[in-house]
């Protein structure tokens, strides 16, 4: 067995260093070629191998938020300048005021708005009184004009009835008196003449009342109907710009209101966090927003959570509803990972060109976080139990193959090993090691033949794996039992 492990002082190795100077170069030679021959060094540190756990785990730093926040955005269309805005921090009720916007460009508008708005107004105004006149006018007519017009000739014509019955006794007495010889014939052809003519005159009268009645009073009729509807339609066309114009000031008042910010529910204000790699304003006395942009955030401090970013060659293993363990200042959290995004952030030199994918872990409902607190999150990602593991410090890869160097009768000796999952701090072995060996921590600070591995061409480096591969396929087949001979030195 070798003997307990113990640390030289500085001055000792210093001192060793100098005698090997000063030395005969045939001690310096014999103590070279004996280095993995000879008894271990109380200098040289190891570690038993061992079966155990092993808790895969990623760590990274992170920020509290909250997962339902209500958001204050900008409501003004094309944006507006920042006249006042709360503290950050600020704890407010409902109703409390928020932000205020600059209001002078919107009042223009307003005053332009209502001067287009009345103009409008008035034009419906005068358009629903020609519709007035118009559907007067159909009813004047039909009874009104139509029937004074006809009534008029209704006379005319009795009159020329009159006229006519009066001309045809006229005529016939005139007739007799001729037959007597009282009148001459010229006389008696004047009174035929005025016959014909009280006739033609009564034919006109009546021609006049059925022309009245069959073309002219429909004429008229369809006439002022169709002023009736062009008046209508102007009124709708009116109604609409009026109702438009309506419209764009209720929307210009609306805007004015938008630009005086109260909260709609209470809680603490807080400034929304932003991206790393994007540009934008702070929300502040004098900054210009755009529309729609979050100017604050109101966050429900009873649903919080962490938000961290898994870097590209963790991300893989990382599933929902993994256990984490968060460390908040001197509060230690439990969570459970929920969300996974599917797209990484863009990466370049403001993140330090890592490529990392945003990863929320869920709280527990707890007083006293408050968002933006810093975190460090330890996501489990695999628990292993009755696993062999060793120190990664002890491991050295060399072309593709790992090795470890095991002190066994006092000696120190190269093996080559398989492993598997790993945390960073210790590796799991799966061939090449047995329970109960010891490996050499650092090897390459104590071991000479471990300096010359890592300095092997690749060539090399596949030669040792084909001489190895035996010693490594017995040692698995006995149930990892430790019986590998000593590597020769070189």
């Amino acid at each position: 067995m070798a003997h307990p492990i113990s640390s030289v002082s500085i001055w000792g190795r210093r001192t060793l260093i100098a005698l090997v100077l000063l030395g005969a170069v045939g001690a310096v030679t014999t103590f070279a070629t004996s280095a993995l021959d000879r008894d271990v060094e109380s200098s040289i540190l190891t570690h038993r191998v061992s079966l155990g756990k092993l808790a895969v785990t990623v760590t990274e730093n992170g920020t509290v938020e909250s997962s339902n926040n209500e958001e204050i955005k900008c409501m003004v269309k094309g944006g507006s300048t920042v006249l006042w805005v709360i503290e950050t921090g600020t704890i407010v009720k409902p109703g409390d005021e928020l932000v205020r916007l600059d209001t002078s460009q919107i009042e223009d508008n307003i005053l332009a708005q209502e001067i287009i708005y009345e103009n409008a107004l008035a034009n419906k105004i005068t358009a629903e009184s020609d519709v007035a006149v118009a559907e007067k006018s159909i009813t004047e007519y039909l009874e009104g004009t139509f029937i004074e017009e006809r009534s008029t000739i209704e006379k005319e014509i009795f009159d020329a009835e009159q006229a006519l019955k009066q001309a045809e006794l006229s005529y016939e007495s005139s007739i007799r008196m001729a037959a007597k010889g009282l009148i001459k014939t010229l006389q008696l052809q004047g009174e035929k003449f005025a016959v014909e003519s009280a006739r033609k005159a009564l034919e006109l009268k009546q021609t006049q009342l059925m022309a009245l009645e069959k073309y002219k009073k429909q004429k008229e009729v369809q006439t002022l109907e169709s002023n009736l509807r062009a008046a209508k339609a102007r009124l709708a066309s009116f109604d609409a710009s009026l109702r438009l114009e309506q419209a764009r000031l209720e929307r210009e008042q609306e805007q004015l209101k938008n630009c005086t910010i109260t909260a709609e529910i209470g809680g603490m204000v807080i400034f929304p966090s932003m991206a790393d790699w994007k540009s934008t304003p702070d929300i502040e006395e004098g900054a210009v927003v755009r529309e729609q942009q979050t100017l604050l955030v109101i966050p429900d401090v009873s649903q919080m959570q962490v938000k961290v970013g898994i870097h590209e060659s963790k991300v893989d293993r990382l599933k929902v509803g993994m256990p984490a363990q968060i460390e908040l200042q001197d509060v230690q959290l439990v969570g459970e990972v929920s969300e996974i995004a599917e797209v990484t952030k863009p990466a370049g030199w403001w993140t330090g060109n890592l490529v990392k994918y945003d990863t929320i872990i869920q709280l527990q409902q707890r007083e006293g976080l408050k968002p933006g607190m810093s975190a460090i999150v330890d996501v489990v990602l695999a628990e292993h139990d009755d696993v062999l593991t060793v120190p990664v410090a002890s491991i050295l890869e060399s072309d593709g193959q790992f090795f470890c160097w095991v002190e066994e009768r006092g000696k120190v000796t190269r093996r080559l090993i398989q492993l598997g999952d790993t945390n960073d701090e210790f590796t799991i072995v799966t061939a090449g090691l047995a329970e109960g060996e010891k490996v050499v921590l650092d090897p390459l600070a104590y071991v000479d033949e471990a300096q010359q591995q890592a300095l092997r061409p690749a060539s090399a480096g596949e030669k040792d794996a084909e001489e190895l591969a035996g010693v490594v396929k017995e040692d698995s087949q006995s149930d990892n039992a430790s019986s590998s001979e000593p590597v020769p030195g070189t």
